[in-house]
């Protein structure tokens, strides 16, 4: 079984992360005479960056890449792909984080991981997730080491786009883009790797619009389904001021209902964790020595609670998105497949309420909350002001509207 079987879409990537593992695990050993010539010349560098949208598979290309290095095999081998989806082999090194950035700490503790000679494995593999939440500062103690790099280390950086670097990292590293995979692509990913229905997983792939991740939650949770659907609902429902403010209140509640369904458990687990190997039995009281240890936990967990509400907010924002998408494309008559088709109906009777220029302002104000909440304005006054432009009352139009109603 090859390393690059469980990733979907991505086959030019693929193929270039392929050769450069092979061209890699020959230059480690002796010359091999049958190696083909455009492997043996193909250059391997040692600062990688994976662009690509949210859920089109970075990180997991990146571990793939770092089971053909730590192996000096293109296609891997089980003993270190087992390692490597544990993040427990020596030779891989992770830094990503729960909280809204990258802390500085955490790059010079990384860094100084880096200069370590791999132990078991043919490479040293530091894999940077979501690489983009690196402040300026954080950012210029990385680049010295992308620079000069140890001879078997390699950096693998993920982000969304290169333009969320800075330009002395971008000019540093080799970028290798991902594309957005297809809707068949993923839900048959999610029959084959999750044994979902295929029913399901088709509606979860198109809701999700091809992020792998979201349609994996949507495809084997119920109960996330039931918040998405109760979001667009809400928001075709918003026919005043007064609607749109306690529509945002509910919206704020459903990203946290689904913010607390993913973080409890975990949050619940290293709890118990940290407790049983500081020697602790559950419930019992902590000593004032170690007090100071479960209040870091807690302080990560804080973190990830808000950039898990944060993430969720923006979900919403997204799906939003695409219900706006689809209500223009009806009022168009554009023939574009619906994402959210399960709600045709709906949507027509909304077209026949509001011009298409109404529609398109309000895809507008879904990009600005966005970036409101990315610039740290409040969540529920980013969703107020945003949904205060899905009023939906035709006689709230102003002529000019009116005229261009089909």
């Amino acid at each position: 079984m090859s390393v690059w079987d469980e990733l979907t879409g991505q086959d030019a990537a693929i193929a270039v992360f392929r050769d450069a593992a092979a061209s890699a695990a020959a230059s480690s050993s002796a010359a091999d005479p049958d190696a083909s010539p455009a492997v043996s010349a193909r250059a391997m560098t040692h600062s990688w960056l994976i662009t690509g949208p949210p859920g089109s598979g970075r990180s997991n290309l990146a571990f793939a890449f770092a089971t053909a290095l730590i192996a000096g095999d293109a296609d891997g081998d089980e003993a270190t792909r087992i390692q490597v989806e544990a993040r427990s082999h020596p030779d891989l090194h992770v830094l990503s984080t729960e909280g809204v950035i990258i802390r500085v700490q955490d790059v010079r503790e990384i860094v100084r991981r880096s200069h370590y000679a791999p132990s078991v494995g043919r490479h040293r593999v530091i894999i940077v997730e979501d690489a983009d939440r690196m402040t300026e500062h954080t950012s210029n103690v990385l680049l010295k080491e992308l620079e000069e790099p140890p001879e078997r280390t390699v950096w693998l950086l993920c982000a969304p786009s290169d333009a969320d670097l800075i330009p002395t990292i971008r000019s540093r590293v080799r970028t290798v883009r991902l594309q957005v995979p297809s809707i068949d692509d993923v839900a048959e990913l999610l029959v084959r790797r999750d044994g979902v229905d295929p029913v399901i997983a088709e509606r979860a792939a198109r809701e999700a619009q091809s992020h792998i991740g979201m349609a994996h939650r949507l495809a084997t949770s119920e109960e996330a389904r039931a918040r998405r659907e109760e979001t667009l609902r809400l928001a075709l429902g918003v026919r005043s001021a007064s609607g749109a403010v306690r529509t945002a209140a509910r919206m704020l509640e459903i990203a946290g209902d689904d913010a607390k369904a993913i973080t409890e458990i975990r949050d619940a687990e290293e709890r118990e964790h940290a407790l049983r190997s500081l020697g602790l039995n559950p419930g019992q009281a902590i000593p004032p020595a170690l007090r100071a240890q479960i209040k870091a936990l807690e302080d990560d967990q804080k973190r990830r609670a808000t950039r898990s509400l944060r993430d969720g907010i923006d979900r919403i924002l997204v799906d939003l998105a695409s219900l706006y998408r689809d209500l223009l494309v009806l009022q168009l008559g554009a023939e574009v497949p619906l994402v959210n088709r399960e709600l045709e109906r709906e949507l027509r009777e909304a077209g026949a309420s509001v011009p298409p220029t109404r529609t398109l302002a309000t895809l507008d104000a879904i990009q600005e909350a966005r970036t409101r909440i990315e610039g740290n304005v409040q969540p529920v006054l980013a969703l107020e002001a945003m949904l205060v432009s899905a009023i939906r009352r035709p006689d709230l139009q102003r002529p000019d509207d009116r005229r261009g109603v089909a």
